[in-house]
């Protein structure tokens, strides 16, 4: 993540809302959610912003359209190609968890695809799912673009005031101890991570 952090800080403000930008629009738009997270992308942007290389402002503003935009799309896909889409191969051992969310949209309609955000599994199939069971566009939309805006400022501000601790814990105790510090932190952020993928492909 060290590594990652550091060549985002190399990259010119702009190219850094293109990045984060477009990893979220690719998680719904295409399916990329099971390979890169793009909450992971999103803090990043947020510990970014705290470290002056983009303003925390525009970074939400960027994450939370590119959010709407990506499951707008990932909607229409699954509106269009939703039987072939979920028989495709790389959804087969997702099965058991594409019924899950679809009872959840059955149930509860709009608020399947606002609460879908939240689980890293759900997300990136839920908009494909939504157009696929034909829940009508503008539910969607709505509770699409409620759980962007809380889903995208939420995480960026994270990873804000996360890159703010760390700066106060060097200050105080010197850089030795904010690295351990930090290690610590990302140690727990990986298992804790690790652990959610693991679930997800057991629910799969």
């Amino acid at each position: 993540m060290h590594g990652i952090t550091q060549w985002l800080s190399g990259l010119s403000g702009p190219v850094v809302y293109a990045v984060v930008g477009a990893l979220v629009f690719a998680e719904d738009a295409l399916f990329l959610g099971f390979v890169v997270p793009a909450e992971t992308a999103v803090v990043l942007g947020g510990v970014l912003a705290n470290q002056h290389h983009v303003s925390v402002y525009w970074l939400c503003l960027v994450v939370v359209l590119a959010a709407i935009a990506g499951d707008s799309v990932g909607y229409a896909i699954g509106r269009r190609f939703g039987p072939r889409l979920l028989a495709s191969r790389p959804l087969r051992r997702h099965q058991a968890g594409i019924a899950r969310a679809q009872d959840m949209i059955r149930r509860r309609g709009g608020a399947a695809v606002f609460l879908g955000r939240f689980v890293s599994f759900f997300r990136p199939l839920m908009p494909a799912l939504a157009g696929a069971s034909h829940l009508r566009y503008r539910t969607f939309l709505l509770f699409n673009a409620l759980g962007a805006a809380v889903w995208g400022t939420g995480y960026t501000l994270l990873g804000y005031f996360a890159g703010m601790a760390y700066r106060r814990v060097e200050h105080i105790v010197g850089p030795a101890l904010a690295v351990a510090v930090g290690l610590v932190v990302v140690g727990y952020l990986a298992v804790r991570h690790v652990r959610r993928r693991r679930t997800g492909r057991q629910a799969g």
